[in-house]
C-alpha cells in the first residue's frame, strides 16, 4: 500500500480519516502548522500500531506546502491518496458587508493558492503509480453560499469549481476527484457527522470512485 497525506491534520476528522485510512493499509503523512502538534498525532496513531509522521507547513505557505509534501514523499513513497481539509480561520467567517478584499486575499490563499499546490506537488506521484485519489473537504457553504461566512462562501466556490474540473480531466489517468461537503458542524456521535463516520465516507468516496460531490446530510442548493 502506499501514503496519504492529510492537510490540515487535527484531532478530529483528520486523525478519524487516519485511523480508517492506516486500518487499511497506507502509511499516513501528518500535515499542519505546527511540528510539534503532528508529531502528537503521529505518536498517538504509532502507538495504535499505524505508520504515521508529521510534516509542519501552512495551506498559505505555497513554498513550506510544497517542500512538506515532497518531505513526505520522499520519506514514506508515492502519494496515493491527497485529502485537503485544513480548517477555515475566522477571519474568513465574516458577514458579506464585513468582509474586506485583506479576509478574501486570505480564504482565496487558503482555499485555492494552497489546493492548487497541493495538488501539483502530488499529481506526478500518482500518474507514476497509475492511480490516485484528490477528496476535498468543504463545509455547506461549498454548495450553498452563506452571507453569513462570506470568506468561505468565495473561496470555497472558487475551490470546488477547480475540484470539478480536476475530476473531470484526471479521470481518464485513473485519478478521482471528489469534494465532500459536510453541512453544520463535524460532532462525536453525530449519525452523519461524526468524525469516524465521516472518515468511513471518505474511504468509501476513494474505493467507489462513482460522483463528484457527496454531502454527509442533505443540504437544500
Amino acid at each position: 500500500m502506499t501514503t496519504i497525506a492529510i492537510v490540515g491534520a487535527g484531532r478530529g476528522l483528520g486523525v478519524a480519516a487516519a485511523r480508517k485510512f492506516g486500518a487499511e493499509g497506507f502509511d499516513i503523512a501528518l500535515i499542519s502548522r505546527s511540528q510539534e502538534h503532528v508529531d502528537a498525532l503521529a505518536g498517538d496513531l504509532a502507538s495504535e500500531g499505524l505508520s504515521a509522521r508529521g510534516y509542519a507547513a501552512s495551506v498559505r505557505d505555497t513554498t513550506t506546502l510544497a517542500s512538506a509534501l515532497n518531505q513526505a514523499s520522499q520519506e514514506m513513497g508515492p502519494i496515493e491518496v491527497l485529502q485537503y481539509s485544513p480548517i477555515p480561520q475566522r477571519e474568513f467567517l465574516r458577514p458579506v458587508l464585513d468582509t474586506t478584499v485583506a479576509d478574501l486575499a486570505a480564504a482565496v490563499e487558503f482555499s485555492l493558492y494552497g489546493s492548487v499546490t497541493a495538488v501539483n506537488q502530488v499529481l506526478p506521484g500518482m500518474r507514476t503509480l497509475g492511480r490516485g485519489t484528490v477528496l476535498f473537504v468543504n463545509g455547506g457553504s461549498g454548495a450553498r453560499p452563506n452571507a453569513q461566512v462570506a470568506g468561505t462562501s468565495i473561496a470555497f466556490a472558487g475551490e470546488g469549481a477547480y475540484a470539478i474540473m480536476l475530476h473531470d480531466v484526471l479521470a481518464s489517468e485513473n485519478v478521482h476527484v471528489g469534494q465532500l461537503i459536510i453541512p453544520g458542524a463535524i460532532t462525536p456521535g453525530h449519525p452523519t457527522n461524526d468524525p469516524a463516520v465521516i472518515a468511513d465516507t471518505l474511504w468509501g468516496m476513494h474505493i467507489r470512485r462513482d460522483t463528484f460531490r457527496v454531502f454527509t446530510e442533505a443540504l437544500d442548493i
